[in-house]
C-alpha cells in the first residue's frame, strides 16, 4: 500500500455503500489506492444485481486489490416499498461482467449492513465517518429509520445520483440508483445529514477514452481487469448515447473527496418525486432558487476530466503494481 505519512495517518474515514457493479469497483478501488481516505468497511446493497450478486462482487474487488481484510456487510435486498428494478442490461447478468475473477476466498461479515453503519457511527467520534452511497440508498435510509440520532453524527454523504440538465438515464427524468428507491431517498435528502449529490450532469461528463482504456490495459492484472470492465460498460453507453466513451460515475464520489477543487456546482434545495406518474425517482434540483426552500445540497454540475483522470491513472497504475 502507500507510505505512510502523516496525511495518511489523518485519513478521512468513509464507508463505501454499494451494488458493484463495474464503475463502482473502479470507485472502490481508487479509494484503496488512496491513503487520504480509511475505507471502514463495504455496506453493500440491492441495486445493479440482485444482492447476492452484488456481494458477491464486493468481496472479489477485495481481493484483486489485496484487501481481504476489508469488512464486506451485506444489506438490504429489496428497497423500502417497491419491487427491486435491476441493470442486468448495462452491467452483464454477473453485475461485474467484462472480465472472470475467481471466485472469492473471503466471507461475508455475520453483521447486516445497516447495523454496521449504525454502530460505526455510534461508536466513531461525531463528525468524523463520510458515507459515499454510489447505489439505491436503502441501507442508509434504514439505517437512519432505525438509529435517528446517528444522522447528526455524519461528517457528510457524498452520493451518486439523480439528474437535473442531464435528465434521466432509466425513465425521462430519472437516474437508476435514485428511482430504484427514491422512497429511501427522499428520507435521505430530508434527513438534514450535509450532503454533496454527484448527478449525472458531472457523471456525463467524466468519459472514458479509448487511450485511457489501453494505457489500463497495458498494467498489470488490475489495469486489465479494469480495461475489460470498461470495455463492456462502455458499449452501452455508447450505443444508447452515441458517445465516444462511458461515465465513470461512481468514481467521480472519491474523486470528489480526493480533489473537490476538480469540481463545481451550487448549494440548492433537492427534493425527490415519489408519486409522480411519469416522473417518480425524479431529483427535483431547483438549480435556479425560485422556490424558497431551503437549501439542502451541494449540486455538483462540472468536473475537470482531465485532471479527474491523471488522478485515477496514477492510483490505479501505483495499486496494480502493488498487486500483481
Amino acid at each position: 500500500m502507500p507510505e505512510i505519512t502523516r496525511e495518511s495517518r489523518m485519513a478521512r474515514k468513509i464507508i463505501i455503500d454499494t451494488d458493484p457493479g463495474q464503475d463502482d469497483a473502479v470507485a472502490i478501488l481508487l479509494a484503496l489506492a488512496s491513503p487520504e481516505l480509511e475505507v471502514l468497511g463495504l455496506s453493500i446493497v440491492a441495486g445493479n444485481v440482485p444482492l447476492a450478486l452484488t456481494a458477491r462482487n464486493a468481496l472479489k474487488i477485495c481481493e484483486l486489490a489485496g484487501r481481504a481484510d476489508l469488512p464486506v456487510y451485506a444489506g438490504c435486498d429489496r428497497p423500502l416499498k417497491r419491487p427491486l428494478v435491476t441493470a442486468e442490461e448495462v452491467h452483464g447478468k454477473s453485475g461485474l461482467d467484462g472480465v472472470e475473477l475467481p471466485e472469492p476466498q473471503m466471507a461475508l461479515q455475520p453483521q447486516h449492513a445497516v447495523d454496521f453503519l449504525i454502530e460505526t457511527l455510534r461508536r466513531e467520534a461525531p463528525g468524523t465517518v463520510t458515507l459515499v452511497p454510489i447505489g439505491p440508498l436503502t441501507n442508509i435510509a434504514t439505517a437512519f429509520a432505525r438509529a435517528p440520532e446517528i444522522v447528526d453524527r455524519v461528517q457528510e454523504i457524498v452520493l451518486m445520483g439523480g439528474a437535473y440538465f442531464e435528465v434521466g438515464n432509466i425513465t425521462p427524468t430519472a437516474e437508476f440508483n435514485i428511482y430504484v428507491d427514491p422512497e429511501a431517498a427522499d428520507l435521505v435528502f430530508k434527513s438534514g445529514a450535509p450532503l454533496t449529490v454527484l448527478p449525472l450532469d458531472v457523471t456525463h461528463k467524466a468519459l472514458t477514452s479509448r487511450d485511457w482504456i489501453e494505457g489500463m490495459r497495458k498494467l498489470g492484472r488490475l489495469g486489465q481487469a479494469v480495461a475489460s470492465w470498461t470495455d463492456f460498460f462502455e458499449r452501452y453507453d455508447k450505443e444508447k448515447y452515441g458517445s465516444k466513451g462511458a461515465p465513470l460515475h461512481d468514481p467521480c464520489t472519491i474523486g470528489y473527496l480526493l480533489r473537490p477543487d476538480f469540481f463545481a456546482g451550487r448549494f440548492i434545495n433537492v427534493v425527490i418525486e415519489t408519486q409522480g406518474e411519469f416522473t417518480s425517482g425524479m431529483t427535483v434540483a431547483d438549480w435556479w432558487r425560485v422556490t424558497g426552500r431551503p437549501a439542502n445540497a451541494n449540486f455538483i454540475r462540472d468536473i475537470d476530466r482531465d485532471r479527474f483522470y491523471e488522478l485515477l491513472t496514477d492510483r490505479l497504475t501505483l495499486l496494480d503494481s502493488e498487486n500483481p
